[in-house]
């Protein structure tokens, strides 16, 4: 049995002059980039934080003489406009509502119904939310229903409108999110 040397092997290698990898342009693109990064979440840390809370489960606490009913105010959203109502109490400028003749369902008109051109009216929210604080001075809470295919700048508007006035007074800061 023959055994044969390839040629190739038998060739010196030449050697290949390797010089070091030159990292100062990645380094300085690495550092831009962590500055950049360092600048950007320090301003949108700042941006903005709602107190916006889940609904709560299950009963209070032990409760005392002088324990008195929370509003509950609801502010839903609907294609029709707003529907302000509250279980703890009378909202300012709203009587009783009077039960459905039986066998049919009760459409009353909104709140605060929408513009003539489809917009939602913030601006009347607004002051609606305004005659509601006067009337409830300790209340903060507010839970925000809406359908599920309400567009999110709607939300938004709603959420605005009612957690302060235009010159920054509050009004309901504690915001609810519930869906019909």
């Amino acid at each position: 049995m023959a055994f044969h040397v390839a040629k190739r092997k038998l060739k010196p290698k030449e050697e290949e002059e390797m010089g070091e990898l030159n990292i100062v342009p990645y380094l300085d693109i690495l550092m831009n980039l962590i500055i950049f990064m360092l600048l950007s979440m320090t301003g949108l840390a700042t941006f903005g934080v709602l107190n916006i809370s889940a609904p709560a489960f299950g009963g209070g606490g032990g409760g005392g003489a002088d324990e008195t009913k929370p509003l509950l105010l609801t502010c839903a959203i609907s294609k029709k406009g707003f529907f302000l109502a509250a279980s703890g109490g009378v909202l300012p400028g709203q009587a009783e509502a009077a039960p459905a003749p039986e066998g049919q369902a009760a459409d009353a008109p909104p709140t605060i119904p929408v513009k003539g051109d489809g917009t939602y009216d913030y601006v009347a929210l607004t002051e609606k939310m305004k005659e509601i604080k006067a009337a409830f001075p300790n209340e903060s809470k507010v839970i925000l229903a809406a359908d599920p295919d309400t567009a999110y700048e709607i939300i938004v508007g709603t959420m605005d409108a009612t957690r302060e006035t235009v010159d920054h007074k509050l009004l309901f800061p504690d915001v609810t999110l519930a869906s019909f």
